[in-house]
């Protein structure tokens, strides 16, 4: 009875499944650098690296009332998988800078704000939810990854992170509309929520809160930890 409430689940093109899988290893691996710090297990290195790489797409497909991808296609969850593993196999304890992590998860945030916008759209939804479901697949895997951590999430603590996923998938979902060939629009979105993270980590711009909007250079939470 409850399948028959989802939308099936449209074809992605070559594209756009480059970005997915690209984002879902990059995502597993700032998941599985996170449990490194935290000097967690090979299962601990699986499970959250895993979540972090397919965690937002999840939300993102519930919410759709889409069919959640990963267990029609386990393709997403074996890559995600591997790359844990291979980060559990690679890092070292001893030297794990968190700028890594950090890094890491900047490229998969900007890569799921466009595959999060463009699957939207390709349900035909509304620009404005298609903007908003970026923003949600793009942080989703990162709160539940920060949440099983116990950190606060990158979300809540005034680093542009949601900010940037929006922007992403803003960029992309306006890009379309001016019929923009889909490749060159996925690549000026990544590459423009990529260089503006990027910017917010090397200068530390972070968002505050009344009187106080924005911040250049001060120390943020993450480089607390």
């Amino acid at each position: 009875m409850l399948s028959s409430t989802f939308i099936p689940i449209a074809p992605l093109s070559k594209n756009i499944l480059y970005v997915v899988y690209f984002g879902d290893i990059v995502f597993s691996i700032s998941g599985a650098l996170s449990a490194a710090r935290y000097r967690l297990d090979i299962i601990g290195f699986v499970l959250i690296g895993s979540v972090t790489g397919i965690g937002g797409g999840t939300v993102r497909d519930l919410l759709l009332g889409r069919p959640i991808a990963w267990t029609h296609d386990p393709t997403e969850l074996v890559l995600c998988m591997f790359a844990a593993l291979a980060t559990y196999i690679f890092v070292h304890y001893e030297t794990i800078p968190n700028k890594a992590m950090v890094w890491s998860d900047a490229l998969g945030l900007a890569a799921f704000s466009v595959v999060g916008a463009h699957i939207a759209l390709q349900q035909g939804s509304p620009l404005i939810i298609a903007v908003i479901m970026g923003m949600v697949t793009a942080t989703g895997g990162g709160v539940i990854r920060d949440l099983l951590t116990q950190n606060q999430p990158m979300i809540l603590c005034g680093e542009m992170y949601a900010t940037v996923a929006l922007f992403g998938s803003l960029i992309y979902v306006l890009l379309v509309q001016m019929f923009l060939p889909e490749s060159a629009a996925e690549t000026i979105a990544c590459l423009a929520a990529f260089c503006l993270r990027g910017l917010a980590i090397v200068f530390n711009i972070q968002l505050g809160g009344p009187g106080r909007f924005i911040s250049i250079g001060t120390k943020s939470e993450l480089e607390n930890k």
